[in-house]
């Protein structure tokens, strides 16, 4: 029976409102970043442009060395990225393929800690950091803590449980018969799991890739406090840097928050068709 016209008419209504609230904030940071600062100190942020110039993009790119800043994030994301669908992807086939007794309580630890808030924490964690050596070429500091590796670590942690949850979700979605054929023309468990679950899981992976890198890129609160060397923080700590004591050039933020989130754009429009998939996997199953 096919939906009521008012209610179709309200769900349309519903994602237009959310369309506008999520885009015209972003339009408005574009609109100012163009803006010179003398313009709308004069005349106010929402008033009509009387000139455009990109001298706050160059001025940002410049003022907040943010070439440095995005070497460090993509230092941080890439692996934390890598590592989290990796040791997810291993949990998820251990919970649904590998029958033991432990299974659903191993799924609830993963899940559960998705639902620690990261303040809690923070405390025992840091004087964690500071009593865990690493060697000299991994962290200048010779701690985990103030170090590229120990946000890696923190994030891969925190990301890990959410992922675990999504993966084997769509695993058993894939039949069984196709293991046990595989098992009896003598592949081993590596073979099943790499061979045959992981080519089958991309379009998961895909989309929890376009997730992980937006949240892991945009982490603000881990490096703020696990890391204390300026030159070693990501893109988000450069924008804090922009901000004044006395006073803020807005104008100047927007034109850097704007190529800061460049890079998530990019890996959105790469992954697009396999993150649109991901997240209508279970959509037309019965």
């Amino acid at each position: 029976m096919p939906p009521r016209r008012p209610g179709r008419i309200a769900a349309y209504g519903l994602m237009i409102g959310a369309s506008v609230l999520w885009v015209v904030p972003l339009l408005f940071a574009l609109y100012i970043s163009f803006r010179p600062y003398s313009e709308t100190s004069q005349y106010g942020y929402v008033s009509l442009p009387h000139h455009l110039t990109l001298s706050n993009y160059i001025d940002a790119w410049t003022q907040a060395d943010l070439p440095r800043f995005f070497i460090n994030s993509v230092e941080i994301t890439v692996p934390a990225v890598i590592l989290t669908l990796f040791l997810a992807s291993m949990v998820a086939f251990v919970v649904v393929r590998v029958d033991i007794k432990i299974n659903v309580a191993l799924l609830l630890v993963f899940t559960a800690g998705n639902l620690l808030p990261q303040q809690v924490i923070i405390t025992p964690l840091y004087r964690l950091y500071l009593l865990i050596p690493l060697p000299g070429f991994i962290s200048s500091s010779g701690l985990l803590y103030d170090s590229i590796a120990g946000l890696i670590v923190i994030n891969v942690a925190f990301q890990t449980g959410f992922c675990v949850f999504v993966l084997s979700n769509y695993m058993r979605t894939i039949p069984g018969e196709m293991y046990e054929a595989a098992q009896v023309d003598g592949a081993s468990m590596w073979s099943r799991y790499w061979r045959l679950t992981m080519p089958l899981c991309r379009p998961a992976l895909a989309a929890l890739a376009t997730l992980l890198t937006t949240w892991i890129y945009n982490d603000f609160f881990w490096a703020i406090t696990l890391m204390v060397t300026g030159s070693k923080r990501p893109i988000t700590s450069a924008l804090a840097n922009l901000q004044g004591q006395f006073i803020s050039n807005q104008n100047l933020i927007a034109a850097a928050a704007v190529m800061a989130a460049i890079p998530t754009l990019v890996v959105y429009v790469l992954l697009q068709k396999q993150f649109i998939a991901g997240l209508t996997l279970g959509a037309t199953k019965g």
